[in-house]
């Protein structure tokens, strides 16, 4: 069985590994982003922490085999006593930031490729808080998280997962 979560910051690569990762094993693969936002409101609200919960452990019943990732600690959480692997993704700011302007469109996320690139500047400026933040998205947070967990786990500090 694998049950794969991965995160790290913005832009640190957890959607191209996740695709990547779920593609290799044949296996259901989910972005938290899809259950941590309230879908089609004008102003993005986070969804209430027992919606998201609930919406994940339906999506574990449902899977034997899973990728999931995002950057969201307190929805982590709810996967480790399912999760049977762990990857860190802490490339560091200047890589995230170089990745955010390089990633193409997220159509999940954005309604045009516009739209995503009218949100940039406000998304590097995330990623450059986030060794400094003390929410659930930040180095803090992630940090605790791998520490967390008791099963198999790595931490690259790079794009080139081979160089760790």
């Amino acid at each position: 069985m694998k049950r794969i979560i991965i995160f790290g910051n913005s832009g640190s690569g957890k959607s191209t590994l996740a695709r990547q990762r779920s593609e290799a094993l044949g296996c259901a693969h989910m972005d938290l982003d899809t259950v941590a936002w309230e879908a089609e409101v004008e102003t993005p609200t986070r969804r209430s922490l027992e919606a998201s919960r609930l919406a994940i452990l339906e999506f574990i019943d449902s899977n034997q085999n899973w990728v999931l990732e995002g950057c969201y600690a307190d929805l982590l959480e709810v996967t480790l006593p399912f999760a049977t692997e762990m990857v860190f993704l802490n490339p560091g700011t200047q890589t995230c930031i170089d990745n955010a302007r390089n990633r193409p469109w997220e159509a999940h996320k954005y309604s045009t490729p516009e739209a995503q690139d009218a949100n940039l500047e406000m998304l590097l400026d995330w990623i450059r808080d986030y060794d400094y933040r003390k929410d659930e998205f930040s180095y803090l947070a992630h940090r605790r998280l791998f520490q967390l967990f008791g099963g198999q786990k790595q931490e690259f500090h790079s794009n080139d997962r081979s160089a760790d």
